[in-house]
């Protein structure tokens, strides 16, 4: 049988493979700490769940439009305004099957075959392959480490040709924890509306920032900008719902029109139960929020501390979400039992075999001398994971 083209240039996640080898490895009885899902270790709140119980019992289980309930896209509508003075209507917003399906429905729906689609380094590992898989090019744009990850307009613009059509942009961001600033995403609109381009803005962490640090949606800062910007969001990483699989993206009325016809032909609605949950998590108290965004802040405090004190690592402080990005550039070229690490593939794969410790490979982001460690995990599991880590690294 032979396969399509798009699907043969697909790269696998090295997020979800390091998760099933942790998993593979944890049902064969070794116990692994496991620093790769992205996803809080937290129990979706109980006024969550209740609502999606209460939806089975009522009988809400039917198909819903195509581009989600109109009642939790004015709940969505609501949270957009109350959280950063949007004001988008009901048929500006479309509800899908988790943050990710929302981000290729927007590719898929702006992009022709061909199309140059910026992406600053490091970036979540699926940008660069959807834009593949619509037919567009993804164009890596270069960020510095000390100047924490941001890209500048002086990147964007040395990547930008005739056939550039949109950027995207996380903030914060996965993996590095960057949060941008408010000066620097009025720069990077205006670079966007001089070039006549499309922003794609990937906000899923936007509740986990720390240290004063505040997260602003670029839709937010002109009506101009809010025209050619596509807001994507979900409840997955705010209320811990990732199993779930309800995220959403707003934005102009023809875009949103194109988005949910194309999702009625792929998924059709998102579960109608888990709409249900979404509503109540939206329309309900931040409390559960704050307080796992304070454990989230003490856990990270924790990791960059030991991190930073073992040698071969350094690691600057995420901003927000809640992961480590540290340098590895030392460890490269060492050696342990014969095998030369030859990047952070090997690292990682090291760690998982010797250390029992499942991390990600930095270079399935863009940045082959980093590793990506999550502290989406209990304080304890931290603490034992990362002492086996200086253990392992002592060995080398």
């Amino acid at each position: 049988m032979k396969l399509s083209e798009r699907v043969r240039n697909i790269s696998p996640s090295p997020t979800l493979a390091v998760d099933a080898r942790a998993k593979q490895l944890l049902a064969q009885g070794v116990d692994v700490v496991n620093f790769g899902v992205g996803e809080p270790d937290f129990d979706t709140p109980a006024h969550i769940a209740e609502a999606g119980i209460a939806a089975i019992r009522q009988g809400f289980t039917r198909y819903t439009p195509a581009a989600g309930t109109v009642e939790l896209r004015e709940a969505i509508a609501a949270r957009l305004h109350r959280d950063h003075g949007l004001e988008y209507r009901p048929d500006e917003i479309v509800v899908s099957v988790g943050a990710k399906h929302s981000l290729y429905n927007a590719v898929m729906a702006l992009c022709e075959p061909g199309d140059e689609v910026l992406i600053p380094v490091p970036y979540w590992v699926t940008y660069p392959e959807q834009v593949k898989l619509a037919g567009g090019v993804p164009v890596i744009v270069p960020t510095a480490e000390a100047t924490g990850f941001r890209v500048t307009v002086e990147a964007l613009e040395s990547k930008t040709t005739p056939r550039t059509r949109v950027l995207i942009l996380n903030s914060p961001n996965n993996p590095s924890g960057a949060v941008y600033r408010r000066e620097e995403l009025e720069a990077i609109g205006e670079f966007v509306l001089r070039h006549d381009l499309c922003l794609i803005s990937d906000e899923v962490y936007e509740k986990l920032v720390y240290d004063g640090h505040r997260h602003v949606s670029p839709a937010a800062l002109s009506p101009e900008l809010k025209a050619r910007t596509v807001v994507v969001n979900a409840v997955s990483k705010t209320f811990a719902m990732t199993g779930w699989r309800i995220g959403y993206a707003a934005c102009c009325r023809e875009l949103a029109r194109a988005m949910a016809e194309l999702q009625g032909h792929v998924t059709s609605n998102p579960t109608s139960i888990s709409q249900q949950a979404a509503l109540a998590a939206l329309a309900g108290s931040d409390a559960p929020v704050e307080a796992m965004r304070r454990e989230f802040l003490r856990r990270r405090d924790v990791m960059v501390a030991r991190l930073s004190a073992m040698p071969g690592l350094s690691c600057r402080v995420p901003e927000g979400a809640f992961y480590v990005f540290p340098d590895i550039s030392a460890l490269i070229g060492k050696t342990f039992n014969g095998r030369k690490l030859e990047g952070s593939t090997d690292v990682a794969a090291f760690l998982l075999e010797e250390a029992r410790v499942a991390t990600v490979a930095g270079a399935g982001f863009g940045s082959d001398r980093h590793l990506r460690l999550s502290y989406a995990t209990s304080l304890e599991r931290i603490e034992a994971g990362l002492a086996r880590v200086e253990e392992a690294l002592g060995k080398l």
